[in-house]
C-alpha cells in the first residue's frame, strides 16, 4: 500500500515566504512604477539623493520583476514540484538579501519602519529553508498518486 505524499511544514513555510515576497514585490514595485515620485508609498525622493536614480521607476521595475514576478513563478514551480524551482528559490533569497544590502548601502538603514530588517530576515529565512533536507527531499522524489479500484 502506497502512502500518500506528505509535504513537510518547512516546505509550506518556504511557499508562504515566497508568496509573501511576491505579493510585496508586486505591490511595492507596481506602486513605484505607477507613481515614480514615491508619494503613494510615502517615500520621499530625497531618499534617492546620492544614488544613480532620479525617481523610483527603475527600482520599481526591479522590485516588480525580480522580487515580485520571479518569486511567484518559483512558488508555482515549487507547488508543482519542478526541480528547477529549488534553484529559483535560492536565487530569490539571494536576490532579496542583495536588494536589502544595496538599499542600505545606497540610502542607509531605517529602523522605523523596520522593513529592511524584516525583508533581510525573510531573505535569510528563505535561504535557510531551501537548504533543509526535508525541502530538498520533497523536490527530489516523485509524488505518489493513488489508484482507484473500479
Amino acid at each position: 500500500m502506497n502512502m500518500p505524499d506528505k509535504r513537510p511544514i518547512s516546505f509550506y513555510a518556504l511557499l508562504t515566504l515566497l508568496f509573501f515576497q511576491s505579493a510585496s514585490g508586486l505591490y511595492g514595485g507596481g506602486a513605484l512604477i505607477l507613481d515614480t515620485t514615491g508619494n503613494f508609498l510615502q517615500l520621499p525622493t530625497a531618499l534617492l539623493e546620492g544614488t544613480p536614480f532620479q525617481d523610483f521607476l527603475i527600482p520599481g521595475i526591479i522590485l516588480f520583476t525580480v522580487l515580485g514576478i520571479f518569486p511567484l513563478i518559483v512558488f508555482v514551480g515549487l507547488w508543482r514540484r519542478k526541480m528547477w524551482a529549488w534553484l529559483g528559490a535560492v536565487m530569490v533569497s539571494i536576490a532579496l538579501i542583495i536588494w536589502i544590502g544595496v538599499e542600505i548601502a545606497m540610502i542607509g538603514y531605517a529602523s522605523e519602519p523596520p522593513l529592511q530588517l524584516i525583508y533581510g530576515l525573510v531573505g535569510i529565512a528563505l535561504l535557510i529553508l531551501t537548504q533543509l533536507p526535508a525541502v530538498r527531499k520533497i523536490l527530489q522524489s516523485k509524488p505518489i498518486h493513488h489508484e482507484t479500484n473500479h
